[in-house]
Parts: structure tokens; C-alpha cells; sequence
């Protein structure tokens, strides 16, 4: 599965793009990463991806070489998306607007990526080393964004700080698998995006103090 488009109405070609058709082998991946999050990687089969798409085997080996290849395609592509996403929200949105801008990009991408985000919490660890290595290289550039953004906004806390305090705001916005559909998405979206930056936020000083 490659990274939902998130749409922007400061992008001018947001709305005179029009979407671009999903290959074949994009639906089957969706397919492959639904049943990879709710059995478990060692539960689901060739075989089964195949049933559900709808395809043979030959078909299905066409598109990937096996399971493996499947979570690599879609684990590597997410990652490379948020980097990309991420920095160019902070691009566009300097001083203190950059922090609620990525806050509503990754709030938006959990609720629209949901079994990915189980997928990478449960299978990384599966995947080779060095496809590994380079989710991880990915990752670790993607919370940089973050820590530079609430280090300009937050001069009293030090790196790490400010890198445990984005740790904290994944944990929290990557929630989504397990949220259930008890809330529609927009409040659960608006709730999200609340929480997250007032985990962020500075905590107003007590007027006792």
C-alpha cells in the first residue's frame, strides 16, 4: 500500500489533478497488507492473498516475488512518504504554524493508513536487515522534522527532550488500529489533533507560581 494523498487546498494542483487509476498489483498489496494486520504475518498465505484478490498463483508471484517482498512494498514506500510529507509541511509553513501543520499531515495519515501502522508496529522486525535499516533511516529522519520544529517553538527543552515528546505524539496519533469506528472520523480526526498538541504544547505556567 503506498501513502494515502493527502490533499492540501494551498496546493494548486490538489484539485485539478485528477486521481491516478490504482495498478493492479497496489490492490493487491491493500489486499495482502488487510490480511497481514488482522492474522499476523505467519497467518496468512500466498495462497490466501491470492484467494482474496482473486488471482492465481502465477498471477500473484508476477506482482511479488512472495510475502516478504509484499511488506517490503509496503512498509518502504510509507516511510519514504511521511520524510517527504513531513518536510514539506515544514517548508510551507514556517515558525509556529509548521507544529499544527504536521500534526493534521500525520493525523490524517493514521486515520487513512490504519493497517499499515499495525502492520509496521507488529512485522518490521521480520523484514531483512537491509530494508530494515532503511525504514529505520527513514523514520529517524521523519521525527528530525518534528524535533526541529518543537525545538524552534520550545527553546527550554533540549533535543532528546524534544525527541521523546514526538515519540509520545506517534504513540498517541498511531492509535488509529486500535480506535475501533465508535466515532465518526472527523471528530476522531479534530479529537486527535487536540490531544496531540496538547501534548506538544507548553503547559501554561500556574498563575500561583
Amino acid at each position: 500500500m503506498t501513502l494515502e494523498q493527502q490533499a492540501d487546498p494551498a496546493t494548486p494542483s490538489a484539485a485539478s489533478t485528477p486521481p491516478k487509476r490504482r495498478s493492479r498489483r497496489d490492490e493487491i498489496l491493500e489486499i495482502a497488507v488487510g490480511l497481514f494486520a488482522a492474522r499476523g504475518y505467519h497467518g496468512v498465505s500466498m495462497d490466501d492473498i491470492g484467494s482474496a484478490a482473486g488471482v492465481t498463483g502465477p498471477a500473484l508471484y508476477h506482482h511479488f516475488a512472495g510475502k516478504e517482498a509484499m511488506l517490503v512494498a509496503a512498509l518502504i514506500p510509507v516511510s519514504e512518504g511521511l520524510l517527504a510529507g513531513g518536510r514539506e509541511r515544514v517548508a510551507r509553513h514556517p515558525g509556529e504554524t509548521a507544529l499544527p501543520s504536521l500534526v493534521e499531515f500525520h493525523v490524517d495519515f493514521a486515520l487513512a493508513n490504519p493497517a499499515v501502522i499495525a502492520l509496521h508496529l507488529h512485522e518490521l522486525d521480520r523484514l531483512p536487515e537491509e530494508p530494515r535499516r532503511q525504514i529505520r533511516r527513514l523514520q529517524r529522519l521523519y521525527v528530525e522534522e518534528w524535533v526541529k520544529v518543537l525545538l524552534s517553538i520550545r527553546p527550554e527543552l533540549t533535543a532528546p527532550e524534544a525527541r521523546a515528546l514526538a515519540h509520545a505524539a506517534f504513540g498517541l496519533m498511531n492509535s488509529t488500529p486500535f480506535l475501533g469506528e465508535e466515532v465518526h472520523r472527523d471528530r476522531l480526526a479534530e479529537l486527535l489533533r487536540a490531544a496531540t498538541m496538547a501534548a506538544l504544547r507548553p503547559t501554561p505556567a500556574s498563575p500561583n507560581a
